[in-house]
């Protein structure tokens, strides 16, 4: 029955993602890729959180972190938008959203341990 508990945090994950992205775009008007970015930092944010709450049971760690997380962030829309902004001239901002969202997220995911040690440990 692991499987309805991943499933669940997805039906969440997949939609906010989409809203996010929707929502965190149309207030830019840049070819940066805003949206995935956000839900990207926002994830490792979470997902790291969850690393460090070593309270949490595993029915919750499956809820938010292989459903809600893996349906949140997506690898390969970054990859997509990253290469699309290379094709259409836009290399600096390729190179930009590649380094900001490596650095961004492996800090985001080192402060989402560290809250996580510190809340619910």
């Amino acid at each position: 029955m692991n499987w309805l508990v991943v499933v669940a945090g997805g039906v969440i994950g997949a939609p906010l993602r989409y809203l996010t992205d929707r929502t965190v775009q149309s207030r830019h008007d840049s070819l940066f890729p805003w949206g995935t970015f956000v839900v990207n930092v926002t994830g490792c944010l979470v997902l790291g959180t969850l690393a460090g709450a070593t309270a949490v049971g595993p029915d919750l760690r499956l809820f938010l972190g292989t459903g809600l997380c893996g349906a949140l962030t997506t690898y390969s829309t970054f990859s997509y938008e990253t290469l699309r902004l290379t094709e259409t001239g836009a290399g600096l901002y390729a190179a930009l959203n590649a380094v900001a969202s490596v650095v961004l997220g492996l800090g985001a995911a080192s402060a989402g341990l560290a809250i996580g040690e510190w809340a619910w440990s």
